[in-house]
């Protein structure tokens, strides 16, 4: 069947667009339950704003968002009842109200800007991506892009890159402590690292990234890590055995030198060992190349250790 809003061009936008939006919030619901999260899209815009600008009043929160009082009323009444919002009232004025994420919110947040809003902003801007081209084109894309394939779909079929964060010390622990102990066995250095990654890596210049799947959050990890003198080494790399076969790991590589040719280094390295094939065809396939130099000055970190990698820093990407 002809679809009459969009024959009627600019006349319909507004239904258009209602009908777009309302479309993407269903999915997106769909998403939020994929995740077990019981807040709705019609929640999201609140919950963003005090996660970015911490408690506001009412007033401000209107101002924030842009939309009416009682609509900011009906997101709020909504979060207070599931536990992840609060409000205080103020000493000088009893009439106002300050809204703030209780301990649940901001738990329930953290996760989300984790394995939920990455995977659906990554969706979004892959069905939005295009020419330049008037409106009524862009929403037509858009459409024709959501009919090939649903935003629950694209959401749940990437990668998004994720930042360290504390809250996911547990999870670089865990990921490598999985790979590593399946093949060989905790070494001290292993355990020194992966207790302490803040202080070992972060604090003196490194930095940790994690892969996220849609469906199943963080599943990966790796770091550059500074060793002396400008010299880095790309450890603790590994991906969850439960989400192999879906290239996270060289979505994950890849972004890890791209990040390296941001910092200031002289080199970058890696050690590994034989029984990790899979790995060392990656590593060739992104440009490493082995380095009997760097295994003769660094390979005696680890017993398992007899293969050392370098990364040729100017070369082209790969």
């Amino acid at each position: 069947m002809p679809d009459i809003l969009q024959d009627l061009g600019y006349l319909a936008l507004g239904s258009r667009l209602k009908r777009l939006a309302e479309r993407l919030q269903a999915e997106a619901t769909q998403i939020f339950e994929q995740n077990c999260f019981i807040t709705q899209p019609s929640h999201f815009p609140l919950l963003a704003a005090l996660d970015r600008y911490g408690p506001l009043t009412v007033t401000e929160a209107v101002s924030a968002l842009g939309v009416s009082q009682p609509a900011v009323t009906r997101s709020l009444v909504g979060l207070v009842d599931m536990g992840l919002a609060e409000t205080t009232v103020s000493e000088t004025d009893r009439r106002q109200k300050t809204i703030s994420l209780t301990e649940a919110g901001t738990a329930a947040v953290a996760r989300m800007k984790r394995d939920v809003w990455p995977h659906v902003a990554r969706a979004a801007a892959e069905m939005a991506a295009g020419p330049d081209a008037s409106l009524l084109d862009q929403i037509t894309r858009i459409e024709a892009a959501l009919d090939a394939k649903s935003l629950s779909e694209r959401a749940t079929s990437g990668h998004a890159l994720i930042e360290y964060s504390d809250d996911l010390a547990g999870a670089f622990y865990d990921i490598n402590a999985e790979w590593i102990s399946d093949m060989f066995t905790l070494e001290p250095n292993d355990i020194a690292i992966l207790s302490n990654p803040k202080e070992l890596i972060i604090d003196k210049g490194g930095t940790i990234l994690f892969v996220s799947t849609g469906g199943l959050g963080i599943v990966g990890t790796c770091a550059l890590m500074p060793v002396k003198d400008g010299h880095f080494e790309l450890t603790k790399m590994g991906v969850l055995k439960s989400a192999r076969g879906r290239k996270s790991g060289e979505f994950l590589l890849a972004k890890a030198l791209e990040r390296a040719r941001t910092m200031e280094m002289n080199s970058l390295y890696l050690l590994t060992n034989r029984k990790c094939a899979a790995a060392i065809h990656l590593y060739e396939k992104l440009g490493f190349e082995h380095d009997a130099g760097m295994l003769a000055t660094y390979g005696q970190r680890y017993d398992r250790c007899d293969v050392a990698m370098s990364y040729p820093l100017d070369a082209p990407t790969a």
